[in-house]
């Protein structure tokens, strides 16, 4: 059991008992929690924040915890409706002033109990470094001036290292560093192009992404992409068509597809660009989370490119945890001031603390072996689902399988409503991202997007499929021997 299960199960339990202390009354002592629950300390020190933090105890250093008094009585609720007039937005905005955070949310969202994360995108507990993160953060509190303000283009060292990490000729002074990825890409949009404008984005692509643009204002135009990465072709007409200054393409394992741009293509997308005077913003996020049967990766494109065309984005958040919030932001050229002044406007600068964090870890002999080790589970992972998809649901297409990222992008049969689909693999206990929000425009074909990150491991993704069978099958009408019980469980 995780720690953070075992809080929050203590929690409820301590939240069952309160009934029975008066206001003011004091609980058992954390040694004799310990020693009823059998729980470590820290779960009950953490259980017990909890509730104070829920207003329901109150904790006195040396003395205990203590059930809070009764909150005072609510003041009764007001009139909000005046806000609809306010919050309306004027159909003149070039900004809107309301943000469909559906595409984002469906990543983060934790699924219910019980239910196959097949919709995740970190990865699982059991693949994180926790004791290596734990054990840098703890060296970082203790370096001389740990907690002091840090430069905002953030730590020299630092700097150096993503600088070296992408190679070429990168130096520290053209990297920024920045807190996640999402936070980057809101960065280099913001800074290259203005409200109204154009931007070319791969098609399909990460929903996050067109989330940014359309809550800047401006107007996503898909470039089709293939097994080897966008079409060049199809580039060029983009740019020619529409006058954009700005691509963002992800070259290293897509999102959603999986592909990787052909190595003659890449000369040709840095060409294209220049040509029409416009930036390439290249997400690199996923670099970290390449498979053990990959091979030599290619180099960032940021790496070939001394005309200071690409904006380079990469991170340490996919390959460690969701909270370890660690990117850097890469740019050449004028173009770098005003990527360093959103920055500072919006967010001042990534706290020191993480920083020296992340310097720790990356550092640390446990670095390269966590990076080894997910590698082999991944790849692991992505064989289960594969061949669970071949054997339960050869109906559903896979006409790319990666050699690096944490999922699969699957073509369902036309007329599939994947809205049914994804409904009916909940209700059968899987969570699923359906193919629609990562399209710009209208989707040549239903898809499916799984993610095999978040599971808890093989026996689960291989759950996970029979599942999704028998959602296939009510979906399709069909009659199949394994179907859910009441219960949502499949037969063995």
């Amino acid at each position: 059991m995780y720690e953070s299960s075992s809080v929050g199960e203590l929690a409820n339990q301590l939240r069952k008992e309160l009934d029975r202390y008066s206001p003011g009354g004091k609980l058992p002592s954390s040694r004799a929690l310990v020693e009823r629950f059998r729980v470590s300390p820290v779960t009950v020190s953490r259980a017990l924040a909890q509730l104070a933090a829920e207003g329901l105890v109150v904790t006195r250093p040396g003395a205990g915890a203590f059930r809070a008094e009764p909150p005072a009585a609510r003041a009764a609720t007001g009139d909000t409706s005046w806000q609809e007039v306010a919050l309306s937005a004027d159909g003149a905005d070039l900004v809107p002033r309301t943000v469909d955070a559906s595409g984002v949310l469906a990543s983060l969202a934790a699924p219910p109990p019980g239910v196959v994360e097949f919709n995740g995108g970190y990865l699982h507990p059991s693949l994180q470094p926790e004791r290596a993160m734990a054990a840098a953060l703890a060296r970082a509190g203790r370096r001389p001036g740990a907690w002091g303000r840090p430069p905002v283009e953030g730590l020299p060292e630092l700097r150096e290292w993503f600088a070296r990490d992408i190679g070429g000729a990168v130096t520290a002074a053209e990297v920024l560093v920045t807190a996640g990825g999402q936070s980057a890409l809101t960065t280099a949009l913001r800074a290259l192009a203005p409200p109204g404008a154009p931007v070319l984005v791969e098609s399909p692509t990460y929903p996050g992404m067109l989330a940014i643009a359309r809550s800047a204002g401006l107007r996503p135009v898909p470039v089709p992409v293939d097994t080897d990465g966008v079409r060049p072709a199809l580039l060029a007409d983009a740019f020619r068509a529409t006058g954009a200054r700005v691509l963002v393409c992800q070259p290293l394992f897509q999102n959603p597809t999986g592909a990787v741009l052909a190595p003659g293509r890449r000369p040709e997308v840095l060409r294209i660009a220049r040509a029409a005077g416009a930036f390439v913003i290249e997400d690199d996020v996923v670099r970290r989370l390449v498979h053990e049967d990959a091979g030599p990766l290619p180099s960032p494109l940021a790496a070939d490119d001394p005309d200071g065309v690409v904006v380079h984005v990469g991170s340490l958040t996919k390959a460690t945890s969701a909270s370890f919030r660690v990117c850097a932001l890469t740019a050449r050229g004028p173009v770098l001031e005003r990527l360093r002044a959103i920055q500072v406007v919006d967010t001042f600068f990534v706290p020191r603390p993480l920083q020296e964090a992340a310097l720790e870890l990356v550092g640390s002999p446990a670095w390269p072996r966590h990076l080894r080790s997910i590698a082999a589970e991944l790849k692991t992972r992505r064989d289960t689902l594969t061949a669970a998809l071949r054997l339960h649901l050869p109906e559903l297409a896979l006409p790319h399988v990666p050699s690096g990222g944490y999922h699969l992008w699957l073509r369902l049969p036309d007329g599939t409503d994947e809205t049914a689909l994804t409904s009916a693999a909940l209700r059968a206990g899987v969570a699923l991202t359906p193919g629609r929000p990562y399209f710009s425009a209208e989707p040549p074909a239903p898809h499916l997007r799984l993610s095999f990150a978040g599971v808890a491991g093989p026996a689960e993704i291989t759950e996970g499929v029979r599942r999704l069978g028998a959602a296939w099958a009510e979906v399709r009408g069909e009659n199949r021997s394994t179907s859910t019980g009441r219960d949502g469980s499949l037969p063995a």
